[in-house]
């Protein structure tokens, strides 16, 4: 066996001995053996070097190493990731020169790489064995040591000689195998186990709160259950981790001890953030677009819809293409094909750009067609009415309520991503068309605007806005002028508008009357669409402020038989 790590300087006879010891086979239920100790403590007492060994479960030394006097570099176990069991199958038994416990860098790998135990034993000035300090990880769930302060996913074992060790590895192992089953049973072909530990990081100027609570909202509404939170103000973020290595360290710690499979980020990552971080932990690492993307993903139901989220999320992954296996990374060969070829990675971002051309040039044809159904409209003078505002504010609710429709809404974030229209009949035997549009939130993904624009500019053809307003929400104020915002970015900041204060039968007296008369220097208006309050006379004052049909346009309905507002249309 190889030996690694800092073996600069080392006699031949002393790589002898390590070798040997790479060949050394432990009985299965043993941490280690008299002799095991006696033989790592001599060698690592006459170089003056840490020297540590991993031992599978049959007892195999698989990897012998060398560190310094202070500490000893695993190798890179990421790799190999842990399927089903929650445990990586191999405990790691190295020495330390002085008379310390385990250190914080060991506790960390023994979290980190998810090993079975770790273990460190003390070496005397004369060269023989000491104690031994060992700890397991503490399965989620179970209580903590008794004087334990802090809480901490692993637990320590009372140091004790080598000879007086009476520990069963394998009795061991396989009680903490049964209780991380219970904990969190593994589920064929389940995407991630929905529990998240979301992250929010961010200037010390920077408000989190507000980001925090809407991430919380949105991971729930995609289905994950959250354990915990943690929010972190720095002057200057991290280029590599986003928040530093030691808080990164710290922050999967936290997570595996709330027994979380997810970490999700309130900000988006870069590539090579996003690298990183995933090469710290085997934990599942998602940024706020990738959620939204996610989102977006499930609730697409019309062909255009998919082809939209599709693009967006083919656009967000191309520059978080990474190489994973160098087997296979060249393709090529044959005749006037030899040399380097194309990577498998060059290969994988070519086929994305193939399919992105492919999906832009349906979503062109999709746009042609829109263009027809917007002339014949324009045709028969229906003036277009667009409900807009932000997510989960009750458009598609207003839509159901106005039109007597049964258009999906549910009170969840994007619950509604394809645009519906529905004509609306106002006073004076007027119809218009009542156009519900996809939800906006705080920072809208760019890829997601970009695959959207289609969709959003179909705004542009409204006479008039309907801007939906959550009056229940208590981000009112913030959310609005995110709408605002997204309106004018888009163009439509000139577009005639009503601002609605929906959903006004959740509060009281006094909450309504503390409600914003004006937002953005428009009038708002108190309705309901659950309840039906204001609607009649908000129907009114549509029917003032669109403008007339034109001279000589064939009326597209007759006049209903009652004069009431709300008639369902044939």
């Amino acid at each position: 066996m190889r030996v690694e790590g800092e073996t600069a300087g080392l006699k031949s006879r002393d790589r002898k001995v390590l070798e040997r010891l790479g060949q050394r086979r432990l009985p299965p239920a043993a941490l280690l053996t008299r002799e095991f100790a006696r033989q790592l403590a001599g060698i690592s007492r006459a170089i003056r070097r840490q020297v540590g060994a991993l031992v599978d479960r049959r007892g195999t030394v698989v990897w012998v190493g060398v560190g310094d006097a202070h500490r000893i570099e695993l190798p890179d176990l990421k790799r190999q990731r842990v399927a089903g069991r929650r445990l990586r199958g191999l405990r790691f038994v190295h020495t330390h020169l002085a008379d310390e416990p385990l250190t914080r860098d060991d506790l960390a790998d023994l979290v980190l790489l998810r090993l079975d135990l770790m273990a460190a034993l003390t070496v005397r000035d004369d060269g023989l064995p000491g104690v031994v300090h060992a700890a397991h990880l503490r399965p989620p769930g179970r209580p903590h040591q008794e004087g334990s302060e802090a809480e901490t996913p692993w637990a320590l074992l009372p140091p004790v000689p080598p000879g007086q060790l009476d520990l069963d590895c394998t009795e061991l192992l396989a009680d903490l195998e049964r209780s991380f089953a219970r904990f969190a049973p593994d589920r064929p072909g389940r995407r991630y186990s929905g529990r998240a530990i979301l992250v929010g990081v961010g200037e010390k100027a920077l408000p989190l709160g507000d980001v925090m609570d809407e991430l919380a909202e949105l991971a729930r509404d995609a289905g994950l259950e959250v354990v915990d939170s943690l929010v972190q103000r720095r002057a200057r973020l991290d280029p590599r981790t986003l928040v530093g290595r030691g808080k990164l360290e710290a922050l999967v710690i936290r997570a595996l001890d709330r027994g979380a499979d997810l970490i999700l980020f309130a900000c988006d990552l870069s590539p090579s953030q996003a690298r990183n971080i995933s090469q710290a932990t085997d934990l599942k690492v998602l940024d706020r677009t990738q959620l939204i993307l996610d989102i977006f993903a499930r609730r697409a139901t019309s062909r255009e819809g998919k082809l939209q989220v599709e693009l967006a999320q083919l656009r967000y992954r191309l520059p978080r293409l990474v190489q994973r296996d160098t087997s296979l990374s060249r393709l090529g060969g044959g005749i006037g094909g030899r040399g380097p070829g194309e990577t498998r990675l060059e290969v994988d971002r070519r086929r994305v750009r193939e399919r992105i051309a492919r999906l832009q040039r349906d979503l062109a044809q999709v746009a042609v067609k829109r263009d027809v159904r917007r002339k014949r409209r324009e045709v028969r003078g229906l003036p277009v009415v667009s409900l807009v505002g932000y997510t989960n504010a009750g458009k598609s609710t207003l839509l159901n309520r106005l039109t007597r429709s049964e258009v999906a809404a549910g009170d969840r974030m994007f619950e509604t991503l394809d645009p519906a229209n529905r004509r609306l009949r106002v006073p004076v035997e007027r119809e218009v068309l009542l156009a519900d549009t996809v939800g906006f939130i705080h920072d809208l993904p760019e890829d997601l605007i970009e695959a959207f624009r289609g969709t959003l500019e179909e705004i542009s053809a409204a006479s008039l806005l309907l801007q939906v307003v959550d009056a229940s929400s208590p981000r009112l104020d913030s959310r609005a002028a995110a709408v605002e915002g997204l309106l004018a970015e888009l163009g439509f900041a000139e577009i005639p508008r009503i601002v609605l204060l929906n959903k006004v039968d959740r509060l009281g007296e006094a909450a309504r009357a503390a409600l914003p008369r004006r937002l953005a220097g428009v009038e708002t208006w108190h309705v309901s669409g659950v309840t039906g309050e204001g609607l009649e006379e908000l129907v009114g004052e549509i029917a003032r402020l669109i403008p007339a049909k034109p001279a000589g346009v064939p009326r597209g309905f007759p006049a209903p038989a009652r004069p009431e507002w709300n008639l369902p249309l044939r």
